[in-house]
Order: structure tokens, then C-alpha cells, then sequence
């Protein structure tokens, strides 16, 4: 009697072959390519082959990067016309000097501070104005118009902002902290980030060390009222304060610091633990085997 058996996959367990014809398998073609046979590189990183590549490229990147930056500041741009001032960029058919909506909402409140004595006399209280800016703000992004001409013909032909009580060449007595390099004006235009902000406004100081900047006693502030902050629902104060080798308040600064070096001590902690755990793990399986 004769018997006739169906060839079976024995590499994907696949149905059986029909009679007469071969068996069907998944198995890859016998070639480099499918068996993953071809030649490969893998680069081994140590230390002596990655540090000086790292070097390499701040040698080579550094040196470009500051010619491009160099060069592309060395590029000049004119505008015309600009949008930058709008809608406060003319007034009365004469170009606002200075333009813009920050300059037109320039802080403009005048604060006085006086020591109220025994017989409650005032004793004005020295604020120096000057010195308030950044240096690089006051002597090189913001110049007077060129000329040896008064301040007044220099900004001829321009009008002052909307708000403003007075033209900018009008804003102190003193030369050189008029117009656009008064510093008043130079700390309102450097714009904060949030809505709630500070700015400086004026500096108290210290005759020497053997005196408080400040005696203890009773203080009479005076404000002219001219910035109107109803309008939005905003808030004035002042505030006298103390500063430091690090200048003014400013926790979120050390919190940062704190946070940061706790999270790297942590992180050297469990590492050091983890290592030193297989470590002795390693140690342990050496001397089994």
C-alpha cells in the first residue's frame, strides 16, 4: 500500500506543501547582506580620542563664530519708513523725539524724601540721580544728536512725546544728563519682562562708615503725582533698600544656585552607591567563579 506524506515546514511551523511541490520556509536568502555578515566600524570613545576632538572644534568653531558676529554687527540697516514707533511716531505733522510708546509712558513722578527733626523741621535728603544707568546704556547705546550747536537746535524740528510735560531736551539742567543720555530716561527705556517690575530711581550715599545712610527716625516723603496709573489698574511704590556685592534683592538667584547643587550632590550620591553596590557584586562573582 502506498503512502504519500505532505512536507512540513520545520522553520516557521507553516502548512504543509502540496503534493509533488516543495516545502515554503521564512528562513533569509544565504547571503552577507541578510544573514548581517557584511564588515562594520564601531568607533571606541576614550578619553584620548574625544577630548581632543572636543578642543579641535572650539578652536576651529570659536575663531568663526567670532568673525560672523563681528561682521554681522558691522552691518547697517536703514528703514524707511520704520514701524518700530508706531502709532507714536509723529505728532502735530513733526516726528516725536523720543518715539515710541515706552518713551511716551515714561515715569515721570517726582519723589522727595526729607528727615522730619525734633521741632519738625524737614531736612531734605540727598538723592543722586546720576549714576542710576548702565555704563554701557550711557555711553554707547544712547547718544545725543551730533553737533556742538545748544541741545534745543540739535532736536529742531521734532516734538515731544504725547504724555510727556516737557520736551527731552529739557529734562535736567546738567549737559550730561539731558536728552537721550538722561538717565532717567535710559532705565524706563530698558524694557522689564513681567508687569510687575522695579526700577531704580535714585541713590542714597553714605558719607562714611561711621554713620547710617539712613538714622533711625521719622521720614516725610513728597510725590508729585504726574504718572496716571488708573487707567490700566496699576500700582506705584517706593522702596528703599539696601544693597549688596550682588546688588539689589534678588533671591531667585540663590535658590537656583541651592537647587542646582542639590540635585548634582544627589545624583553624585546615588551613582556613588550604585558603583560601589556593583562593584562588590563584581568582586563576588570574580571570587565564585
Amino acid at each position: 500500500m502506498a503512502m504519500n506524506y505532505n512536507a512540513k515546514d520545520e522553520v516557521d511551523g507553516g502548512p504543509p506543501c502540496p503534493p509533488g511541490g516543495t516545502a515554503k520556509t521564512r528562513r533569509p536568502d544565504n547571503t552577507a547582506f541578510k544573514q548581517q555578515r557584511l564588515p562594520a566600524w564601531q568607533p571606541i570613545l576614550t578619553a584620548g580620542t574625544v577630548l581632543p576632538t572636543f578642543f579641535i572644534i572650539g578652536l576651529i568653531f570659536i575663531p568663526i563664530g567670532i568673525g560672523i558676529f563681528v561682521t554681522s554687527n558691522n552691518i547697517r540697516e536703514i528703514e524707511n519708513p520704520s514701524k518700530e514707533c508706531e502709532p507714536y511716531r509723529r505728532n502735530e505733522d513733526k516726528p516725536i523725539a523720543p518715539c515710541g510708546a515706552i518713551a511716551n509712558s515714561m515715569f515721570n513722578d517726582t519723589l522727595e524724601l526729607f528727615q522730619v527733626g525734633n521741632a519738625s523741621d524737614l531736612t531734605p535728603i540727598p538723592l543722586k540721580k546720576k549714576g542710576i544707568a548702565w555704563w554701557t546704556d550711557k555711553n554707547v547705546k544712547f547718544r545725543n544728536p551730533p553737533g556742538t550747536d545748544p541741545l534745543e537746535e540739535r532736536f529742531k524740528g521734532t516734538t515731544k512725546p504725547v504724555n510727556w510735560v516737557k520736551p527731552v531736551y529739557m529734562l535736567d539742567s546738567d549737559e550730561d544728563n539731558n536728552g537721550f543720555i538722561n538717565e532717567d530716561f535710559i532705565v524706563w527705556m530698558r524694557t522689564a519682562a513681567l508687569p510687575t517690575f522695579r526700577k531704580l530711581y535714585r541713590l542714597i550715599e553714605r558719607k562714611n562708615d561711621l554713620h547710617p545712610t539712613l538714622p533711625a527716625g521719622r521720614y516725610y516723603l513728597n510725590i508729585t503725582y504726574n504718572y496716571p496709573v488708573h487707567s490700566f489698574d496699576g500700582r506705584k511704590r517706593m522702596i528703599l533698600s539696601t544693597i549688596s556685592w550682588m546688588g539689589g534683592k534678588n533671591p531667585f538667584l540663590g535658590i537656583a544656585y541651592i537647587t542646582i547643587g542639590s540635585i548634582s550632590f544627589l545624583l553624585g550620591v546615588v551613582l556613588l552607591v550604585i558603583n560601589h553596590k556593583y562593584r562588590n557584586s563584581s568582586n563576588t562573582a570574580d571570587i565564585t567563579i
